[in-house]
């Protein structure tokens, strides 16, 4: 998968360090990957949920951050939309438009 917006995922473990060993990993596994459907996704993250409008979420770290993407299937991208912690998250009013 063709993975946009790395340099989001850069900044926000320049600020949260524990987080940078997960989320490298995470963008090693989705780079590596070519998923074609959420069942896929699932397999390689379990905890991955689909939230509608081709956003999946992903915890990180144990759930301590989450990471909320736009994954379009058809041409194997993946757009970072949002990454942040569990409270930041639980503030998204309307998570399908992000």
């Amino acid at each position: 998968m063709r993975i946009i917006a790395k340099k989001t995922l850069v900044q926000f473990y320049s600020d949260y360090p524990d987080a940078k060993t997960a989320l490298e990993e995470w963008y090693e596994k989705t780079a590596e990957a070519e998923w074609d459907n959420f069942a896929q996704v699932k397999k390689s993250f379990n905890s991955a949920d689909y939230v509608g409008n081709n956003r999946i979420v992903f915890n990180i770290k144990g759930n301590s951050y989450r990471l909320v993407t736009l994954v379009l299937f058809r041409i194997k991208m993946v757009y970072v939309r949002f990454i942040g912690t569990h409270r930041a998250y639980d503030q998204i009013k309307s998570i399908e438009n992000i």
